[in-house]
């Protein structure tokens, strides 16, 4: 197919011939003058190919990567490393030429893709059950929200003040437009106020939705959260967890949790200023009914041959559209794709040297940062790989400083938390080198 899709005038007036039409004007007659533009478009002359791609290349060069930066920003995406494999394998002609895993026969190769990464996000949960099609963690855990209200028939949801904003942003969104309440549970020194859950959980709740470690990279009490959840009649305790940290901590599957959703970009995906990432979603199996996306089972062929076919599609949109269980159509396979490399290159062993990296140089990076005292802790609790930390500083002054020494600073904490001043969390991964770290430091020490 030509690269572009002209029509000419005659192609134009054949068009408008054949539906009756006299002018473009006409395809626009049921719109009142009033609501009309009434003017050309504010937009420039067109300009050819090779104009177009020096104006974006100009565009494209004002960007600063982490090819150029050192990234200790988190909140959410992480600057982690990706083996090169990943890149030769995902691009491979057997995955780039995928048709859709509705046609079992065809689509062997990417039902094996989904079939392999959803055994691997139960694994890395402690679930039974995960499915393949969510487009990022926030929609995942609003999908999840959903699950626990349908199968409780509860209109209640908790969610903690500890919990990214971005994401009970996407979750409080899903819910208005199903009448679903949502509540949002105190925080206390950085984690969830187990107090203040005790006294809003009630017969009415679906749900708990709780993320370990917190935005503020903080380790939750978990086990304390899901006595009270499952105290409250048949409450589901959902949880919004790093896939990394799982590597070194106990899985939310061992703690009790019902439901576990996360953001998948951590796992062998670039940070792509901001996406396209995935969401991961995993169950209990008394739950697998109830949840949105593709479910890869396997069976044997004619040929008693091992083979993969989507399973439980009563459940699916393309079945039926009107009683699915959501109108998710796409299952990020790609990212998908390149998340399952990632688990099975690193292995057990390489995911828990990530996380124990990350773990150990964050805690470097806090200790130095605020042995002077110019920096203090916001927050006196155990962390992952993120942390926060006040001073007397504006932070948008101190990240200006940071990004004219090339690196990529810390999170404004104020942006969502009115109460925390001039704070900043910093992200730190298995990346960062000493020297990187100490850089960070004495760059914050002469501000």
């Amino acid at each position: 197919m030509h690269r572009y899709i002209p029509s000419t005038k005659e192609d134009r007036k054949e068009m408008l011939e054949e539906i009756g039409a006299n002018s473009i004007d006409d395809l626009f007659k049921d719109i009142p003058n009033s609501l009309r533009l009434d003017r050309d478009l504010k937009i420039e002359d067109s300009l050819s190919e090779l104009e177009i791609k020096n104006k974006l290349k100009k565009l494209g060069d004002k960007n600063q990567t982490i090819d150029e930066l050192t990234c200790f920003l988190g909140a959410g995406m992480y600057d982690h490393y990706i083996p090169s494999v990943i890149g030769h394998l995902a691009t491979r002609g057997e995955f780039l030429t995928s048709y859709t895993p509705y046609q079992a026969e065809i689509s062997q190769g990417t039902l094996r893709v989904i079939f392999e990464y959803q055994t691997l996000i139960s694994n890395l949960t402690g679930m039974d059950v995960s499915n393949a099609s969510m487009y990022d963690g926030p929609t995942a855990c609003a999908e999840a929200a959903l699950v626990a209200t349908d199968v409780t028939r509860k209109k209640k949801i908790i969610i903690s003040k500890t919990v990214h904003p971005e994401v009970r942003k996407v979750v409080e969104t899903y819910m208005k437009f199903r009448d679903i309440d949502i509540v949002e549970v105190d925080m206390k020194d950085g984690v969830t106020d187990a107090e203040k859950l005790k006294e809003i959980a009630d017969d009415s709740t679906a749900g708990v939705i709780v993320q370990n470690p917190n935005f503020f990279g903080i380790i939750e009490n978990l086990k304390e959260i899901e006595e009270i959840t499952h105290k409250t009649k048949k409450a589901k305790l959902i949880t919004y967890v790093d896939p990394i940290s799982l590597a070194i901590l106990k899985s939310p599957g061992e703690i009790g949790a019902d439901i576990v959703v996360g953001e998948g970009q951590s796992l062998g995906n670039k940070l792509n200023f901001g996406g396209p990432t995935l969401g991961f979603l995993a169950v209990k199996d008394k739950l697998a009914r109830k949840i949105p996306g593709r479910i890869v089972g396997e069976t044997v062929d004619e040929d008693d041959n091992r083979a993969f076919v989507l399973t439980l599609q009563a459940r699916e949109q393309h079945i039926r559209r009107f009683k699915a269980t959501s109108n998710i159509c796409s299952n990020q396979g790609l990212n998908a794709l390149m998340s399952t490399i990632y688990l099975v290159t690193m292995g057990k062993q390489g995911l828990k040297e990530v996380a124990t990296q990350s773990l150990q140089k964050a805690h470097y990076a806090f200790d130095e940062i605020t042995k002077s005292g110019k920096f203090k802790p916001v927050f006196d609790k155990p962390f992952f790989k993120e942390f926060a930390v006040q001073s007397d500083m504006d932070v948008e002054e101190v990240n200006s400083k940071l990004l004219e020494n090339k690196i990529l600073g810390g999170y404004n904490l104020t942006k969502d938390y009115k109460d925390i001043n001039n704070s900043l969390l910093f992200a730190v991964t298995e990346k960062r080198t000493k020297e990187e770290i100490d850089k960070l430091v004495s760059t914050l020490e002469v501000l």
